[in-house]
């Protein structure tokens, strides 16, 4: 058992007080954030969002706004995705990306107005390079950090909890769209997304001094659907094929090796951040592509922090980016980042403390 010490760089989220009386027992540091990563149970916690509706704090998916006359413009700077004709209400999935083509960010965008974005982001520092591209650029728009903190309400009867709070137009919300509301006087947005395949919503909480009231409404609602706490699921997300960003990546790592290709927009103007590369880089070709990896065994194998080096004939060929054993599956499987010779079906081995592990080559996502 050890404590973690209190520091003005690490932050407890609004939901913090709330997840230790549901029993958290593990956190994780993401964006100078605690993030939930256990409530002590994995695998019911796995199937709880497999088969019915889990709560996840992810008040640590921290938001960048931007506002005033040129916001939409620094958005599309930033996004090498056409926003040209992005609504009010809806959310885009963006690979932000450095003057290299390399993948610095995977954020979700909201526009809540035509001069007001968030960027929904992953774990580095936006904020800092939104607001240095700004100045740069000499753009009349703020860049902040507003008190917005998600709770994701995640699987498949989570449109019933999140309908009984807030009515059934949430039924007709489109994937990544969203809209600004209250909960019992508690300033909200509501979204349908989340980091899982098995659908759900994220509830961004406007005010971070309601973060119990808010942790305790959804939990009060669920409770007819057997709702209960959880966080980011590594397993599923594996199986699911959801790609973590500074998990799955590295510092050169690019959109066309991590399946982002069809988030790219090539025919964006030329000031976008990093859109000369990314033409460059898809005119000759990625150098690796993203994989799914199998490994022999019937019981579960830990990997640790580490990539791990992926070897076919003898040969370094790529890394091992992430491993989990598959409740599904009944199988250790993994992403590999791969040499593009490479392909479904080849044999490699995974080298761990000196030791090879046989595993075959698939593809994403595994279910």
């Amino acid at each position: 058992m050890f404590g973690i010490t209190p520091s003005a760089r690490l932050r407890p989220s609004p939901f913090f007080e709330a997840t230790r009386a549901d029993g958290v027992t593990a956190f994780s540091t993401y964006n100078h954030m605690l993030m939930p990563t256990s409530f002590g149970h994995p695998e019911a916690e796995y199937w709880r969002l497999i088969n019915g509706v889990s709560m996840w704090d992810v008040a640590c998916e921290r938001q960048v706004e931007l506002r005033g006359r040129d916001a939409g413009r620094l958005a599309q700077i930033l996004a090498p995705r056409d926003l040209s004709k992005a609504k009010v209400g809806q959310g885009k999935y963006v690979p932000l990306c450095n003057h290299a083509g390399a993948l610095i960010n995977d954020p979700i965008l909201l526009k809540l107005a035509d001069d007001r974005y968030w960027l929904s982001i992953a774990d580095s520092n936006i904020w800092f390079w939104a607001r240095a591209i700004a100045a740069e650029r000499k753009l009349e728009v703020a860049v902040s950090e507003p008190d917005v903190s998600p709770l994701a309400v995640q699987g498949p009867k989570a449109e019933k909890v999140v309908a009984a709070l807030f009515g059934d137009w949430v039924r007709e919300l489109k994937y990544f769209w969203f809209r600004e509301t209250t909960l019992e006087g508690i300033p909200v947005a509501v979204a349908r997304s989340g980091w899982s395949k098995q659908g759900g919503f994220e509830i961004y909480l406007m005010d971070g001094s309601q973060g119990a009231r808010l942790w305790n409404l959804v939990k009060d609602a669920g409770k007819a659907w057997d709702i209960g706490p959880g966080s980011p699921n590594f397993c599923e997300r594996v199986e699911s094929g959801l790609l973590s960003y500074g998990g799955d990546t590295d510092d050169h790592t690019n959109p066309y090796e991590v399946r982002l290709g069809k988030y790219v927009d090539l025919e964006v103007a030329d000031d976008v951040i990093g859109i000369q590369a990314l033409r460059r880089i898809h005119a000759t070709g990625a150098r690796r592509h993203q994989l799914g990896v199998t490994l022999e065994g019937e019981e579960p194998t830990q990997f640790g922090f580490l990539w791990h080096p992926i070897y076919r004939d003898g040969h370094k060929v790529g890394d091992l980016t992430n491993c989990a054993w598959s409740y599904r599956l009944k199988r250790n499987i993994g992403f590999a980042l791969i040499d593009r010779a490479c392909a479904v079906g080849d044999t490699v081995d995974v080298v761990k403390d000196g030791k090879p592990t046989r595993g075959a080559l698939c593809e994403l996502p595994f279910l």
